[in-house]
């Protein structure tokens, strides 16, 4: 099935054609596409979710899907082979790092990728991670295009050579969730990420996420999205574990 889409008119630039479309790509990545409605599709954000004539809603949630598994995939391999003396927990925490939502962000902007998403006008602002998803459906995108081992090339010459300085990577501060996850397996404690509740709803809602350590609430984030919440929790709980009184 090939899915069409009604013309492309992306927040902060406009591109009418395909042809302009794939020489964004081509800037941004340095090759140019093969099946550009992939790309197109890569950029759709689900405040703007288009509908087939067969009344399927598409937008780039599958690809942020699928661009997340490869992004982990091309990360992890990296730092196994640049670190082949260090630990599991170093590489985890690294790997933490590099696709961090704050971080997958940066790059958007960094790289130009956040003037081509498609939003909903009303909604800018309101999807705080829908440039570092945009990124992540974009790496999905290459990869259905242009295949695995491209897909991991390009994401080492063109991004972590260009954007990633390893030096400064290990001094920096890792993300909360990661952090809380390592001191519960040295404690030999589970834990659990539970969306208890959401707020709002369409396009502004926000996810509730409870942080469950050895079955006792410790503390709850609210965000746009479930990992932006989960960080928010894991963030509260780790300063309660270091001794700061805060609210549940």
């Amino acid at each position: 099935m090939v899915l069409r889409f009604r013309p492309y008119r992306p927040v902060g630039a406009e591109f009418s054609s395909d042809k302009q479309l794939k020489q964004a790509i081509k800037s941004i990545l340095g090759y140019r596409p093969r099946n550009i409605h992939l790309y197109h599709l890569a950029f759709l954000h689900k405040s703007a979710t288009q509908e087939t004539n067969n009344g399927i809603r598409i937008n780039n949630e599958r690809l942020e899907f699928l661009g997340d598994a490869i992004l982990d995939a091309v990360a992890a391999d990296y730092l196994f082979k640049t670190f082949p003396t260090k630990d599991e927990g170093f590489l985890t925490e690294m790997r933490s790092k590099i696709v961090s939502r704050v971080m997958l962000n940066k790059l958007s902007q960094k790289m130009g990728i956040d003037q081509l998403i498609q939003l909903d006008n009303s909604s800018m602002g309101t999807f705080r991670s829908c440039k570092g998803d945009a990124f992540e459906a974009l790496i999905g995108a290459m990869y259905l295009d242009k295949g695995y081992d491209f897909t991991h090339k390009t994401i080492l010459n063109r991004i972590i050579s260009r954007y990633f300085d390893m030096d400064d990577l290990v001094n920096q501060e890792v993300n909360f969730k990661s952090k809380i996850i390592e001191w519960a397996q040295r404690e030999k404690k589970q834990t659990q990420f539970i969306v208890v509740d959401e707020t709002g709803s369409g396009y502004k809602k926000q996810y509730i996420v409870e942080l469950l350590v050895a079955g006792e609430a410790i503390a709850r984030g609210q965000d746009y999205s479930i990992k932006g919440a989960e960080q928010n929790a894991a963030e509260k709980s780790w300063q309660k574990i270091n001794g700061e009184t805060i609210d549940l």
